[in-house]
């Protein structure tokens, strides 16, 4: 990071063209609290998801524009929609989903963001993947060939029990997709509970990544833990990105509502206790602070 004075409570993360945002819905569903906590944070773009008590994509136009509104008077814009396409089975019925996705693509485009976040399917139980290869790509091009017609860029997450949940099978879907209007998302936690090593995937996925999501996970249990505190490799891996000069989000999604270790890290901790969304995101903050003012 150039300037480590740059990396402060109450003034964005940013280094060479890089910016942070995140899943504010882990800190409330509630806008308003969203809101307060990001600027509280110095975070001016939000990962959005849910919001107000559902998901972003299930708001009409009219109701979007007035979060929309909301937003534009906080000086919050959307890094990406957090939204749930592709994560449905590839055995369920898809025009139904189609037609979600394409009102995504609309809330988007209100949203003045050309970010999706989506998915590859999720697969059967206990089944080989490989029988369904045809069908997920198939579905996967209908949703690139309407992101290409309406401008929009989808950002593949890799998922567990999706299709493309590790890194073989996102490189097969990157070569078949990869493009103007279809890139990638790396995810650290993700890999660690699909048993992949990030460093692997990294090289094998590096030039596609158009997206980090900052979480990290352990290998022993699955479990999500701060940036840096588990076995996903995010220092070594965010040093590298900015060497090569990465340039995108890091969005905060922190998971850690659970994280067995938040008492250690409070001073004079009496009893046990589960955190609080805003302070689960701003533990997530922190740690992701701590790892860039060492690169």
């Amino acid at each position: 990071m150039g300037n480590k004075e740059e990396i402060k409570k109450g003034e964005t993360i940013m280094w060479d063209g890089i910016l942070l945002s995140g899943f504010a819905d882990e800190i409330d569903m509630d806008l308003g609290k969203q809101i307060e906590v990001l600027k509280k944070l110095g975070i001016h773009h939000v990962e959005m998801r849910g919001v107000n008590g559902k998901g972003m994509v299930e708001y009409s136009i009219n109701e979007a524009k007035e979060i929309k509104k909301q937003l534009d008077e906080a000086g919050i814009r959307l890094s990406s929609v957090g939204s749930p396409i592709g994560k449905i089975k590839i055995t369920d019925d898809f025009a139904p989903h189609m037609e979600l996705y394409k009102h995504t693509v609309e809330i988007a485009h209100l949203m003045d963001v050309p970010y999706i976040r989506m998915f590859s399917f999720f697969m059967p139980e206990n089944e080989s993947y490989a029988p369904y290869r045809g069908k997920v790509m198939d579905q996967l091009g209908q949703f690139v060939d309407y992101a290409k017609a309406s401008q929009a860029i989808l950002l593949h997450e890799n998922e567990k029990d999706i299709y493309g949940d590790v890194a073989d099978r996102c490189l097969e879907i990157m070569k078949e997709f990869y493009g103007d209007h279809f890139k990638a998302v790396f995810d650290f936690a993700n890999f660690v509970q699909c048993k992949q090593n990030t460093l692997e995937a990294y090289e094998m996925l590096k030039s596609y990544i158009a997206y980090i999501h900052v979480k990290d996970a352990l290998w022993s249990d699955a479990s999500v833990v701060p940036a840096g505190m588990g076995d996903g490799h995010v220092e070594e891996i965010l040093k590298t990105l900015k060497a090569g000069g990465y340039q995108g989000f890091l969005s905060l999604e922190p998971h850690l509502s659970d994280f067995a270790g938040f008492d250690a890290l409070e001073q004079n901790a009496s009893q046990k206790k589960k955190m609080s969304g805003e302070e689960a995101f701003t533990l997530a903050y922190e740690s992701l602070k701590k790892i860039l003012e060492k690169i």
